[in-house]
């Protein structure tokens, strides 16, 4: 084009709408009356695609009667001209038209962005800092659709609370930077034996917690025993635990569609099988109704 624009050209309407979709131009300059598509149904369509980069529609006819105007724009067009074109009009509505395009990428950027931002965000608010693990807020925001579906479908989950051994006396015996890379090291170890769909957080201090969707008692306790065997199999020394390694104890329950209860019932069930475990010696699981080794 003699302006210093690459165009291409569409000889009806119906041809136009389908080189829009493939091109997406940054200008649509669109005749009034066309085959197929007018110039009004093009811009409608153009305007009903889901946001994204935005093309400036200038509409044209041989009409230069308000009420044409009017609908053009009305229609969603950016500019009317009227023919027959005069190229110093043209070359005008065109530097606009770079204008309003750029600006409006401008504009998507920072959108896309500010939703990166706040994902971002949303990630880091439910993470604990030291660990990466889940926190307390991910933790409560995840069991509610968890329990809808025990309630709705008959679903089932296993819930596991853990203690690390002794942790205040390593801590005080080791100093507090590792005490956490101890705490990072069994984050890792309990993520390293979860299956997937198993989730895993840090619910407080050295306290860890587990749910384990659609697993029996049975099959959630097998779980934690894997994570308790393999944080000793580490071997992290801990002079203040009579087996000289890091350990910890664990409780489990489970809740199922015919059980009336709700999550906090079923973690303070796992909270009097993690109380027992530690009364019998620690470094064990213990679940809700029989005691296991």
């Amino acid at each position: 084009m003699r302006l210093g624009h690459e165009c291409s050209i569409a000889t009806d309407g119906a041809q136009a709408w389908a080189l829009y979709q493939s091109q997406q131009p940054d200008v649509v300059i669109s005749d009034w009356v066309m085959l197929g598509l007018s110039g009004p149904e093009l811009c409608r369509h153009i305007r009903e695609q889901p946001a994204g980069d935005y093309p400036y529609f200038i509409m044209i006819s041989v009409h230069d009667a308000r009420e044409r105007v009017l609908e053009g724009m009305g229609a969603g067009a950016d500019d009317y001209l009227v023919k027959p074109l005069d190229p110093g009009d043209l070359q005008a509505r065109l530097i606009a038209a770079e204008r309003v395009t750029a600006l409006h990428s401008k504009l998507a950027r920072q959108r896309t962005e500010l939703e990166n931002l706040n994902r971002e965000l949303g990630d880091v608010v439910r993470r604990d800092p030291l660990t990466g693990l889940g926190n307390r807020r991910a933790l409560e925001e995840d069991l509610a659709p968890l329990e809808a579906r025990v309630r709705r479908y008959g679903q089932r989950y296993c819930m596991a609370l853990l203690d690390v051994d002794f942790f205040k006396a390593y801590n005080d015996s080791y100093g507090h930077q590792a005490g956490d890379r101890a705490l990072q090291a069994v984050s890792a170890q309990l993520l390293f034996h979860a299956r997937l769909g198993d989730s895993i957080y840090r619910y407080g201090g050295e306290e860890f917690l587990c749910l384990f969707p659609e697993q029996s008692l049975e099959t959630g306790t097998q779980a934690v025993h894997r994570m308790r065997a393999g944080l000793e199999k580490l071997a992290i020394t801990h002079a203040d635990n009579p087996l000289g390694v890091l350990t910890f104890s664990a409780g489990v329950a489970v809740l199922d569609g015919d059980q009336p209860r709700n999550a906090g019932e079923v973690l303070r069930e796992a909270d009097k099988a993690l109380y027992r475990a530690k009364q019998l010696g620690r470094n064990r699981v213990e679940h809700g109704s029989t005691p296991t080794g």
